[in-house]
């Protein structure tokens, strides 16, 4: 199978899959009860499955980001205390030529999986509300407390027999809090920890070669769940911001594919929740009410490995990027 054209598209749907051992054949695309007679499958499912194996690691990135709130470190402030902001979490990715793919008939087969390096970016919005100032020790308060809230938004594309959208809404709020441990003053830097749950909207996903095989991912959800320890300092009209935390992509999918011309297989529930080290540092430009925000961070850690290889490994630690503008009071 030869999968045509949407390469960036597909790869960046291929994003869940059951975590391998290193160089094993995964369960599901193995047993002939699953992928067919004399696994006439195999071959197919193996490569997609360490699609969304590999994919996932970076996908996971650009949902997480860094900072929940660019530039900020503790909390707001209290009632009254708002930030609104929207940014673009970039990263140079390793996207996998899915147009240059050859998959065999028959059990899996260890290929390596050319890809090719591009820039790669998700739109995000993001709210913090003040709930609460927090209790008052000497120059600062301990104990804030800012709800925040997030929002992702999945477009639709078709293209050359490739087809990317969600299945429902297009758009998902995330949502979580932030504790003050220092808030913010003349002299002490803002320090406060978070937690935040971060989706995409579910997706389908189908393509289809040129000799009629096909692919079909349904119900694909991703979801990352973060915390971070942050703090921040403001010096006139700059601003500084550190922090370190952890995420874990918790991804989903079910997936079903016709090699040459055999009946469907029955969907493979795929699953993959790798846990990464993330830390990031903000440098923002202030003007009153508004905040001009850049960001770089890098993630490292997990555990993923896939039964064919890529330029890079999976768990091969990333270096991120945020650009973006924030409203506050």
């Amino acid at each position: 199978m030869d999968i045509k054209h949407g390469s960036l598209v597909v790869a960046f749907a291929f994003g869940a899959a059951a975590a391998l051992p290193a160089q094993s054949i995964d369960p599901h695309c193995s047993d002939p009860a699953i992928v067919g007679v004399a696994h006439q499958g195999g071959d197919a499912c193996q490569k997609v499955a360490d699609l969304f194996n590999y994919m996932n690691m970076q996908l996971g990135t650009w949902v997480a980001g860094g900072n929940p709130t660019l530039g900020q470190g503790g909390t707001l402030g209290g009632l009254g205390h708002f930030s609104v902001g929207v940014r673009a979490n970039v990263m140079k990715a390793t996207i996998p030529n899915v147009d240059q793919i050859q998959v065999q008939p028959g059990a899996p087969v260890s290929t390596n999986i050319p890809s090719s390096d591009k820039w790669v970016g998700l739109p995000a919005a993001d709210v913090a509300i003040g709930l609460f100032k927090g209790f008052p020790i000497g120059l600062t308060n301990i104990g804030g407390i800012d709800a925040l809230v997030s929002v992702s938004y999945l477009p639709s594309y078709s293209q050359h027999s490739i087809h990317v959208g969600s299945e429902s809404d297009k758009w998902k709020i995330g949502f979580g809090g932030r504790l003050g441990i220092i808030q913010e003053s003349l002299l002490l830097p803002g320090v406060g920890v978070s937690y935040m749950i971060r989706d995409l909207p579910t997706a389908v996903l189908s393509g289809e070669d040129n000799a009629g095989n096909t692919v079909s991912i349904s119900d694909y959800k991703i979801r990352t769940k973060q915390w971070r320890l942050t703090a921040s300092k403001k010096l006139l009209f700059l601003g500084l911001a550190a922090g370190i935390g952890q995420d874990k992509y918790d991804t989903k999918a079910m997936l079903t594919y016709n090699v040459d011309g055999n009946t469907p297989n029955a969907p493979i529930a795929l699953h993959i929740s790798p846990t990464r080290t993330n830390y990031f540092a903000d440098l923002s430009f202030n003007l009153l009410l508004a905040h001009f925000v850049a960001e770089v961070g890098r993630v490292t850690g997990g555990n993923v490995t896939t039964f064919n290889t890529f330029s890079t490994d999976a768990s091969a630690a990333r270096t991120y990027g945020s650009l973006g503008i924030r409203i506050g009071l």
